[in-house]
């Protein structure tokens, strides 16, 4: 009976990795869509970004509103509606006539996707009880996340080539059947003993506007300005909304987050690692596809390929890290994978046009294997650091603080790239003589002065990102200190 039950317990962990790696995977595969879609919808660059922000956008704002209404009305339920109606937006998304209906049905999956992690999160939680085999399982979910950014590129270029866009977004059909029947058939309901009396409507709407205008700003913040009047608009959004917010939620009785977490420390201590984390890798990362077609003449498969052992280094890494659960302080876990995540980064310092397969490999599997090597421990401290009752609201907030984290990085980090080159084009022409008259040898000098203040530039944002990770490995080994909660108690329905 015993040796039944764990099987079912893998299966259940088998279940939201197929549910998670599909919505990812989406997120990564689209973008590859994006040329084809536009040449169809005859759109240009910036309206079809509009695709991707509308998903970022629903995304952010859903994902605290489900988790909190799967701590209460069940976890299994929330999952299924959220993979059903993810099924549903990709079917319409794959019939799109248009930028208008194409955005419209993109919404619909953002609204569907951000069911599954903090669900997915709180299904594992309770279904893994015991520290150490929650940590192992929470590693090996975490791990879907790396698999879906490089399995994206390799599954959508040959889809996108050989059936054309509509294929990356009809796929979702036949395995999004697959992972809700595995989850109708595998994941047990699971409700707290603390039940919703009034759910926090006016909680959900400010919070919706206050994210709204947050990820709108850092998505177009680039292009419009930072000091621009949009942007401003959205800064006084942030602070008018997300005070309204505050006051709404710290005293309701059933708010969409509880800022009793902001009092816990180990709680802080992890998000603050996660944000800082999450925002060095991916602010320094996404340059990387960029930089290797640019510079190093790669096109989109190949570039895919780089990125095969990074999601290798992070499957390994991910249960190597969850073995020392118990046996080792999780803040000494989290400092060293943060700091060898930091140091993968640092190692780009190297990367120019010179440089082979070999020099993009290497650092890209170090920073992953830094990273999945604390996946788990920073996951599981945010499990372990609240009572279990509301494990499905703490999941909503560590998922949004990754997701708000990757938008910061992109958006800072692109703007660094941007002001870097400006700078390092002025210093090098101040440093520079070129003694000819010749138009073919000063457009050779002009090139090769924008390529050097390029690969300046590059370096500058690697070396943000590293110090970044670096200063967050240290706070984390002196401020992260967890002991589980035993207050709550899970209610199974079979």
């Amino acid at each position: 009976m015993e040796e039944k039950h764990d099987n079912l317990k893998w299966m259940i962990l088998l279940t939201v990795i197929i549910g998670t790696f599909l919505g990812r995977l989406d997120q990564t595969i689209v973008n590859l869509a994006l040329p084809k879609i536009m040449n169809d919808f005859s759109i240009t660059v910036s309206e079809a970004g509009w695709i991707a922000t509308a998903y970022i956008l629903a995304n952010a704002i859903f994902v605290p509103v489900w988790g909190k209404l799967g701590d209460t009305i069940g976890r299994k339920k929330v999952y299924i509606w959220g993979f059903m109606l993810f099924i549903f937006g990709s079917v319409l998304a794959g019939l799109a006539w248009d930028l208008r209906s194409m955005i419209v049905f993109r919404i619909i999956q953002a609204i569907a996707g951000s069911a599954d992690y903090p669900t997915a999160m709180a299904i594992i939680a309770v279904t893994f009880r015991g520290a150490k085999e929650r940590a192992q399982a929470l590693g090996i979910w975490s791990s879907a996340f790396a698999a879906s950014a490089v399995f994206g590129p390799l599954i959508g270029g040959p889809l996108i080539d050989t059936f054309g866009w509509r294929s990356v977004f009809l796929v979702n059909l036949p395995v999004g059947i697959i992972g809700l029947a595995m989850a109708s058939i595998f994941v047990r309901e699971s409700v707290s003993e603390k039940k919703n009396t009034k759910f926090d409507i006016w909680g959900a709407i400010t919070l919706g506007i206050t994210l709204s205008a947050l990820v709108l700003v850092l998505d177009q913040g680039l292009s419009w300005g930072w000091l621009s009047l949009p942007s401003m608009a959205c800064y006084a959004a942030m602070l008018v909304f997300g005070y309204i917010f505050y006051l709404i939620d710290k005293d309701h009785p059933e708010p969409i987050v509880d800022f009793k977490f902001f009092r816990i420390e180990a709680f802080n201590s992890a998000l603050i690692n996660n944000f800082t984390v999450f925002m060095g890798m991916i602010g320094g990362i996404f340059l990387i596809p960029v930089f290797v077609q640019m510079f190093l003449g790669y096109d989109a498969t190949q570039t895919g390929l780089l990125f095969i052992p990074m999601a290798a280094a992070m499957v390994v890494a991910s249960p190597i890290g969850a073995s020392l659960v118990g046996r080792v302080k999780p803040n000494i876990v989290i400092f060293a994978s943060t700091l060898i995540a930091g140091l993968g980064l640092l190692l780009f310092l190297g990367l120019d046009p010179r440089s082979g397969p070999i020099d993009i490999i290497i650092p890209i599997s170090i920073m992953a294997f830094g990273m999945g090597f604390g996946m788990s421990q920073r996951t599981t401290i945010i499990a372990s650091a609240v009572p279990v009752e509301e494990i499905g609201m703490a999941s909503s907030v560590l998922a949004l603080a990754r997701n708000i984290s990757g938008a910061f990085g992109i958006a800072i980090f692109a703007t660094i790239l941007n002001n870097a080159t400006e700078s390092s084009v002025i210093a090098l022409s101040h440093n520079s003589v070129l003694n000819s008259v010749n138009p073919v040898v000063i457009q050779q000098y002009v090139g090769l002065i924008i390529l050097k203040a390029n690969i300046l530039a590059y370096h500058t944002v690697f070396i943000d990102a590293s110090i970044i990770l670096i200063f967050s490995a240290f706070l984390a080994y002196f401020t992260i200190n967890v002991e589980e909660k035993k207050s709550g108690v899970e209610v199974f329905v079979e």
